[in-house]
């Protein structure tokens, strides 16, 4: 049965990965079903990508992400200061790249703004909109996104986590994270 699972998830991977023309996302990113996305996104390696999520070009997402259900990068692309011209028919500005660092979970129903940089280990509370830039392993949450607190108490706890990102095999069972 664990052999009908496995290959299960690796078709529906396959298919998620040829419907959205993904050629950029590592074989291990998980895909859920309802989503709209950029075929130019970058993912790297076991990024979540919950239900109903919308990807705006020019995205990337490092490792070990995990993006919530109704999750929206959107935005800052229309062209709205032309005068006498209404904004339906002004056009659409250049879309600024959107960078999301490795280790972070944005919250369900959040909203990241196109052209914001979330910084490496950091959480984006649930229904948040986030605006501006997002520093490393830190908390944020709320409309627009503020910083609640750091996730870890000192320096040296999120140096040693990014450490221990970084030496992570490029295949990983679940035996490495299980105490013995």
């Amino acid at each position: 049965m664990n052999f009908v699972r496995i290959y299960g998830r690796k078709l529906k991977a396959w298919f998620f990965r040829k419907r959205y023309h993904l050629s950029n996302i590592h074989k291990t990113v998980y895909l859920c079903g309802g989503c709209t996305i950029s075929s130019d996104l970058f993912a790297d390696r076991y990024v979540y990508i919950g239900p109903r999520c919308t990807i705006y070009p020019k995205v990337s997402i490092g490792a070990f992400t995990l993006l919530a259900n109704d999750i929206s990068i959107i935005g800052g692309d229309h062209v709205f200061r032309k005068v006498g011209t209404p904004i339906i028919f002004s056009g659409r500005d250049v879309i600024r790249e959107t960078h999301i660092g490795s280790d972070c979970w944005i919250g369900a129903h959040s909203i990241i703004m196109s052209g914001v940089t979330i910084g490496d280990g950091s959480i984006i509370a649930a229904g948040s909109v986030v605006t501006k830039d997002v520093e490393p392993f830190s908390i944020y949450g709320g409309v627009p996104a503020k910083k609640i607190k750091d996730r870890f108490s000192n320096c040296q706890d999120a140096i040693n986590h990014m450490k221990m990102l970084q030496e992570l095999p490029k295949v990983i069972s679940l035996d490495h994270f299980c105490e013995k």
